[in-house]
């Protein structure tokens, strides 16, 4: 039975390779996406079997094993390619197509189509190195582009006559009809009229789908003319909506942890692929779509949406805020670039180099910054009024998220957000409760409520004793870093919150990845400057964290004085596992605060009572 392609893609990217491999086999983290277990093919003592989630692909370096989670299913389980297919499809709720005779005919078309594309392609190509592409050639020179790069992406161009292509490719077989149904050809509706090239006196880029087949064009005007940029239609082959310019190279991009950047035109993703940026994507002449953003969130949790400096850069970047607000889910969101004005990822790469775009990348904003901004910037807050309309708009775009466990913490963070800013005081009264709901008697502590009074400043509290462990905690490791290795799960595990101290988490477990000879028993770890030290700073440094770092260390040697490594060890886990109780207190005292707000019965103030009693014992449960 024959899958199509593009439902095998889907598959494979709905399944966890681990999840899958791990009913087998025990498998053991070791780095980010990477496990390793014994081997099920042959028998052996040491493991040398691995399985790495993110390339979606096991291999046994004893025996040679190789395969993807289809392949895993049938060696294990001794079944056909169908059957393994139906079964992995089956779990994760995914219906499998059927091929009916319409099914066929129109993988057949597309097929078809295809090759017409790619024949489009290539005589594109010709063009840009004939006498007459000669100003699309020195155009792309003068943007920079190697003659490399040019061939590398496939541009080309496309001569300013009305039926250059199609005559060339009617030449080599191609019907008028494949031409206007492939977006190449237009055919007026005046059928006496002949028809003619859509793209005509333009550069040509070329956009291939997920798997790297050319589908469709884009094209930009040579000198004066509209519209600027020029995009294929709607075609059997190709849908704008549901997929980004280099989205093949991103996907490949992803599997080597490159980050996922969405730029706004062909010229800026180039730019970023020339810099290093193998992940870089763009729109195919809209904004962002729900399409587009599932794409992206298949190879990257947190994509960066990186728009032009500009007035229209920014009002894409809030389009893109508010459709995705619908869509977000646990672990699934985006992260804003903020470019200087004026610039675009191509200029600025231009003129600063890589490492300007490294920075703006470091600096990146939540989504939740750029949704309080738009609701806040510019918008007077001196009357009670005034403010009540300003956390209702916040309330409204929190509810626009689809997702419970999600909406629930953006109302929570923009109730904090709007209590610091706004300077809320408690009433006259006390903060009593109204109507049916009792008091916490002999508690003392005030009403859970989403805006109940003192709220935000216990949480901001309770959020600076979280930052404040989580420094100390890296600043102790960047202080002995022969000792990364032996607390790296628990690191791992730590989920750090404050966005600087995440990527000073993330740069350090980089460095034990690449660095695994870490001698935790290194003598000289207690004295002078030994390789690792160095060596973590130097890697720290080109990370743009080298000042975060030292504060973080500064901090660290406060607290940590021991001289032997176990009693420095033991102090760092007591630390670490203390911040994970109060993590998983604070979401349970939040979530029960929620539900008793939205209900205030019986049992759900029982489980409020049980969470803060919880919370109170873990803020006094604290040492060191």
């Amino acid at each position: 039975m024959a899958f199509p392609p593009g439902f095998l893609d889907e598959l494979r990217a709905r399944i966890s390779l681990s999840d899958v491999v791990g009913r087998k086999v025990a498998l053991k983290r070791r780095s980010g996406a990477e496990y390793a277990g014994l081997c099920p093919f042959h028998n052996e003592k040491t493991p040398s079997f691995t399985v790495n989630d993110k390339k979606g692909f096991f291999h046994c370096f004893g025996c040679g094993e190789h395969g993807d989670a289809v392949g895993f299913v049938m060696k294990t389980e001794g079944l056909s390619f169908p059957e393994s297919v139906e079964k992995l499809a089956r779990e994760v709720n995914l219906p499998v197509p059927r091929a009916t005779p319409q099914e066929r005919e129109r993988a057949e078309r597309a097929s078809t189509l295809q090759e017409v594309v790619e024949q489009a392609a290539r005589w594109f190509q010709k063009q840009l190195r004939l006498p007459v592409g000669r100003h699309g050639l020195d155009y792309l020179r003068g943007r920079g582009l190697s003659d490399q790069t040019i061939d590398d992406f496939r541009l080309g161009f496309a001569p300013d006559s009305r039926d250059g292509l199609l005559a060339a490719l009617k030449r080599e077989g191609a019907t008028i009809e494949k031409l206007v149904e492939a977006g190449l050809v237009i055919q007026p509706d005046d059928r006496g009229r002949e028809p003619y090239d859509r793209f005509r006196g333009r550069v040509t880029f070329t956009i291939n789908d997920r798997r790297g087949r050319a589908i469709a064009f884009g094209g930009r005007v040579m000198g004066q003319g509209e519209p600027k940029y020029l995009n294929s239609p709607e075609t059997p082959l190709f849908h704008k909506g549901a997929n980004l310019y280099c989205l093949d190279r991103a996907r490949v991009a992803a599997t080597k942890d490159q980050p996922v950047i969405v730029a706004e035109g062909y010229m800026d993703v180039i730019a970023l692929h020339g810099a290093g940026f193998t992940g870089a994507v763009a729109p195919l002449g809209t904004a962002l779509t729900e399409g587009q953003l599932g794409e992206m969130w298949k190879l990257a949790d947190e994509p960066f949406l990186c728009f032009d400096g500009d007035n229209a850069g920014r009002r894409a970047a809030q389009r893109a805020a508010e459709r995705a607000l619908p869509l977000l889910r646990p672990g699934k969101s985006l992260r804003f670039v903020s470019l200087p004005a004026g610039d675009d990822p191509d200029s600025l790469i231009r003129a600063r180099g890589p490492d300007a775009i490294h920075r703006v990348l470091q600096l990146a904003r939540p989504l939740a910054d750029v949704l309080w901004d738009m609701e806040t910037d510019g918008k007077p807050a001196d009357t009670p009024e005034r403010r009540a309309s300003i956390r209702t708009a916040l309330m409204a775009k929190a509810a626009e998220i689809g997702d419970g466990t999600v909406r629930s913490a953006y109302r929570d963070e923009f109730t904090q957000r709007f209590d610091k800013a706004f300077g809320r005081r408690p009433p006259a009264s006390g903060g009593r409760w109204q109507g049916n709901r009792r008091p916490f008697r002999g508690m003392g502590l005030e009403p859970p409520a989403p805006f109940a009074p003192g709220t935000a400043a216990r949480m901001a509290g309770s959020d600076l004793d979280s930052s404040r462990s989580e420094r100390v905690l890296l600043g102790a490791l960047i202080d002995r870093p022969p000792l990364l290795h032996v607390v790296a799960d628990e690191l791992r595990h730590l989920e750090i919150e404050n966005p600087e101290l995440r990527r000073l988490e993330s740069a350090l477990l980089d460095f034990l990845a690449e660095a695994p000879s870490i001698d935790p028993a290194a003598e000289e770890a207690l004295g002078g400057e030994p390789l690792e030290e160095r060596l973590l700073a130097e890697h720290l440094q080109r990370c743009g964290l080298d000042r975060v770092a030292q504060m973080a260390r500064v901090k660290a040697r406060e607290l940590f004085r021991e001289k032997e490594n176990e009693a420095w060890i033991d102090r760092w886990r007591r630390i670490a596992g203390h911040l994970v109780k109060r993590k998983a207190a604070a979401a349970q005292l939040s979530e029960a605060k929620q539900a008793f707000a939205a209900d205030g019965s019986e049992e759900n103030l029982r489980d409020l009572e049980a969470a803060l009693r919880q919370h109170k014992e873990v803020a006094a449960s604290e040492t060191g």
